[in-house]
């Protein structure tokens, strides 16, 4: 695999997995409302947040699971994959200053149609705060 292009569906393995780690930070969750449109107060403002469930200020359930996308599109299967489908279940909240774990594992594989079931999880410490599975179309040498 090289940085321009990524794996090809016959290099693929039940069992193979990648991960990318991040840091959540303030400006990250301010970016992706202004990106995304998601203004929802329980991101933007520590006051109203307070009031929540929560307590605090929390990141987009989205710019979390965008992790997946990074390992999906970078490393596992990486370049020249597309992302067909996505199931998403938020189990925890991302707080500022958590360091999330985006880990990708290859489940099943159908060589025939050049699809992917990818398992994804996002973690923080020890603790799954994102689960679900992505199905990614991936290059074949023979075609």
């Amino acid at each position: 695999m090289s940085r321009q292009s990524g794996m090809y569906i016959e290099d693929l393995s039940e069992g193979q997995a990648a991960s990318f780690t991040k840091t959540i930070t303030d400006a990250d969750i301010v970016l992706f409302s202004g990106v995304s449109g998601d203004t929802n107060p329980v991101h933007l403002d520590a006051d109203f947040a307070a009031g929540t469930m929560f307590k605090e200020r929390i990141a987009h359930g989205m710019l979390t699971a965008s992790l997946i996308s990074t390992v999906l599109g970078t490393k596992l299967p990486g370049p020249g994959a597309i992302y067909l489908s996505q199931t998403l279940t938020f189990k925890a909240p991302v707080k500022i200053g958590d360091t999330v774990t985006a880990t990708c594992t290859v489940d099943t594989i159908k060589a025939e149609k050049r699809r992917a079931l990818i398992k994804c999880i996002c973690t923080v410490k020890d603790e799954i705060v994102i689960a679900g599975e992505a199905v990614v179309l991936v290059p074949s040498r023979k075609s």
